[in-house]
């Protein structure tokens, strides 16, 4: 296929991609009312598609399809307001508390000491989420979820709610903050294509960043702040895996810090950093920490842990009943010690057998880990790994993505399956991917190394008299030839051992 019909191909593919976003974000234009799901899978087909056609278009135009692609997939995803997360209201709401010179973490959004700080977008009569009037709050609805309990995004994420504040109508509509949200994951785009040229990798690996479905909804739509905490974990892998100074070590140690203080997440890469000075990188990513919590610290004192222990007590990781793939051989209490010994264990190895070089390949095994282990409801939790995706360049890590949609959205009607097992088949069939892929990567490296591959010499055409002339006419002969062995050394026959000196041409 030449690379006309190819980048035909990928058009096609990402005008589908591009259809299925809207459809998803804009449900009221779907006349045949099609559930999530099937359009969330034929937008991942599309996706999986235009990824494929890529890998032989010239590097010039894969970067244009590359960009282009993902922001017309984003300008899609914003074209409506969130549809599938109700966090971008607590994150506005979040800026307006900071801009009236309040801690974020002090107050939860029905306090009666920030009743004065609503307005008709956020707070309106009819809205989702209702509160009564009593001793501590004050009664009225909002589309801020969970409105009674204090916040739970890190310092750092706080500060990017207090900027989007500032942008115009950034406290009275959703679009400024899906707008920025939108604008990190291209710059996150940017960053990806620059760093997989520096370290001599396909550049157009970013593709499955940029194209992917869940970026789309989760950053143009959603606007979840893990994009932000992502691009950043970005920032300092690329750093880290080239850092040969101790300035180097530090920016990368203090980009880490940063990202882990936008979401926690990013900490799952940590064990696959510390295999190249750990001691430094430590100090540096806690340092960062401490610096963005310390304001907070003084101010509020504990309550800058907001709602962490309440959300894990909700979600079922308290008392066991959260983890769809350990609960069919164990339940309860001995659930959770097993999800910790995994965990444990998976990071472990991860931190004896990581490569400096390439952290984003034992940072993947951890994250993915993660998400089999804990099974969340929100697929947004799979961000992060298709960042590592993107830059490690095998997709069938892609799939945990892909499932987190089938454990949040499971509705296909008769086809659909009891609660909870969704969680159970939307991460457990990526981990059998997962081991497909590599039995498969295996058998053809294996394949490949016993095949010895003989190297055919480049012969020049030369004229050969056509009788036996006198002795100033020759004849050319070829170079002999020469064996590939599996260490990618050229080794010559034995002949040609014998008589290294043979000249090419004989005389006859």
């Amino acid at each position: 296929m030449n690379a006309k019909l190819r980048v035909t191909g990928i058009c096609a593919c990402l005008v589908v991609l591009t259809a299925m976003v809207l459809l998803l974000v804009r449900p009221s234009i779907d006349p045949a009312r099609i559930r999530p799901l099937p359009l969330v899978i034929v937008a991942w087909l599309a996706f999986l598609g235009a990824a494929w056609l890529l890998r032989k278009v010239p590097m010039r135009a894969s970067v244009v399809l590359v960009l282009l692609g993902g922001i017309a997939i984003q300008v899609a995803a914003l074209s409506a307001p969130p549809q599938q997360s109700t966090d971008s209201y607590r994150y506005i709401w979040d800026g307006k508390v900071q801009a009236a010179g309040i801690d974020p973490y002090a107050y939860s959004p029905a306090s009666r000491h920030l009743h004065g700080l609503r307005n008709d977008f956020l707070w309106y009569p009819g809205a989702e989420y209702c509160t009564k009037p009593s001793t501590y709050f004050a009664g009225g609805c909002t589309r801020i979820n969970r409105p009674t309990v204090h916040t739970i995004y890190p310092p750092v994420a706080e500060a990017y709610f207090l900027g989007v504040h500032y942008l115009p109508d950034g406290s009275d509509s959703s679009t400024p903050i899906q707008s920025t949200t939108a604008g990190i994951a291209v710059l996150t785009t940017v960053l990806l294509l620059s760093g997989l040229r520096r370290l001599g990798r396909d550049a157009r690996m970013a593709a499955l960043w940029s194209w992917c479905p869940t970026v789309a909804l989760e950053a143009g739509n959603n606007a979840h702040v893990d994009i932000v905490a992502v691009g950043i974990t970005a920032a300092a892998l690329l750093v880290l895996a080239t850092a040969r100074t101790e300035r180097r070590t530090v920016a990368g140690g203090v980009l880490l810090g940063l990202a882990i203080a936008t979401k926690m997440t990013p900490a799952l890469a940590v064990p696959a950093i510390l295999r190249r000075r750990w001691l430094l990188v430590s100090v540096s990513a806690v340092s960062a920490i401490t610096v963005v919590y310390a304001p907070h610290l003084l101010a509020v004192g504990n309550k800058v842990i907001g709602f962490i222990p309440g959300y894990l007590q909700q979600e079922g990781y308290e008392n066991g009943s959260r983890f769809g793939i350990i609960d069919l051989f164990v339940g309860g209490k001995l659930a959770t010690v097993v999800a910790v010994l995994v965990l444990g264990a998976v990071a472990l190895a991860v931190l004896r057998f990581a490569d400096p070089d390439q952290p984003w390949r034992g940072a993947i095994v951890m994250t993915a880990a993660a998400l089999a282990v804990t099974t969340p409801h929100y697929q947004w939790y799979a961000l992060l790994l298709v960042m590592l995706v993107a830059l490690d360049g095998r997709p069938e890590w892609l799939a945990f993505a892909a499932g987190g949609y089938y454990a949040a959205e499971p509705s296909m009607g008769r086809l659909s399956v009891p609660w909870p097992y969704n969680y159970t088949v939307g991460y457990g069939v990526p981990v059998l991917v997962v081991l497909a892929g590599w039995l498969i990567r295996r058998h053809l490296a294996q394949r490949q190394a016993a095949t010895p591959i003989v190297a055919r010499p480049q012969v020049s055409p030369q004229p050969v008299p056509g009788y036996l002339a006198m002795e100033e006419h020759a004849i050319s002969v070829p170079p002999l030839p020469a064996i590939l062995t599996e260490d990618d050394t050229i080794t010559p026959w034995p002949e040609a051992q014998a008589n290294s000196a043979l000249p090419r041409r004989v005389r006859v």
